[in-house]
């Protein structure tokens, strides 16, 4: 079984690469709650806008791209099949927060609580950005996790950063412009939109790029731990498969 780490550029052939993980490691359970924490949390945050650099942008922008970043990391180390489940476990966790959050604002407050209104003001959902949000997520991750398991094929596991850059470029492209088109056009001019979605677009993937290091140094310390080194080249990439991988035997 050969291993290959960032640092060790080297081509592989398919018979050398390691097999899918047939289990669930203390490692895999640790990058994909790190991935569906960050996906949650940067739902609850992002109604708060911040400026930085003149820039006006959700607040989600602390912590969004990490999900990305964990995402590239679970397709490079574990194979697409594995992130398809936590991709879709992210959906239906973030779906039960939803609905709880939503329980909570429709029960009766109490006669003594005055919080009702702020309450529903920052945790509330109009069904128009529960919706965009909830697509939005499922194509940008499911863009992301399948350029990269496709470039590291292509690649042949040379060269990370090109892979976790060139799928984030591509991932936050379509989750950005698929959120900011659902939620708000029709509300502000065209012309807004469209440098919403620019800027977001270049902050969370600028945001991916400063991070590499880090994605560098997580990638190669799980290969090792884990003796892992996944590569799809008979993965069926279908998104809705989250069960067994067919092409897996």
């Amino acid at each position: 079984m050969m291993v290959a780490s960032p640092e060790k550029e080297t081509k592989r052939d398919p018979q050398d690469c390691a097999p899918a993980p047939q289990g669930y490691t203390i490692w895999f359970t640790l990058v994909a709650a790190v991935f569906i924490t960050s996906l949650i949390t940067a739902n609850i945050i992002a109604v708060k806008l911040i400026a930085v650099w003149g820039l006006v942008l959700p607040a989600a922008m602390v912590i969004f791209p990490l999900s990305y970043l964990f995402g590239d990391v679970l397709t490079e180390v574990y194979g697409y099949h594995r992130a398809r489940q936590v991709i879709w476990l992210g959906f239906a966790c973030n779906l039960l927060t939803v609905l709880a959050i939503w329980a909570g604002q429709m029960l009766p407050a109490a006669s003594f609580w005055d919080g009702q209104s702020a309450y529903e003001r920052i945790l509330g959902y109009t069904p128009r950005i529960f919706l965009a949000s909830f697509l939005a997520y499922v194509v940008g991750e499911f863009a992301n996790s399948y350029v990269l398991a496709r470039l590291k094929i292509a690649t042949h596991g040379r060269w990370l950063w090109t892979r976790t850059i060139g799928s984030t470029l591509v991932g936050q492209a379509l989750d950005s412009g698929v959120f900011i088109t659902l939620a708000f056009v029709g509300t502000i001019p065209a012309a807004e939109v469209a440098t919403a979605i620019v800027t977001q677009w270049l902050a969370k993937s600028c945001y991916e790029a400063l991070a590499t290091p880090i994605t560098y140094g997580v990638v190669a310390f799980l290969k090792r731990r884990e003796g892992l080194d996944v590569y799809d080249y008979d993965t069926n990439f279908n998104p809705i498969l989250i069960g067994r991988d067919p092409s897996r035997g």
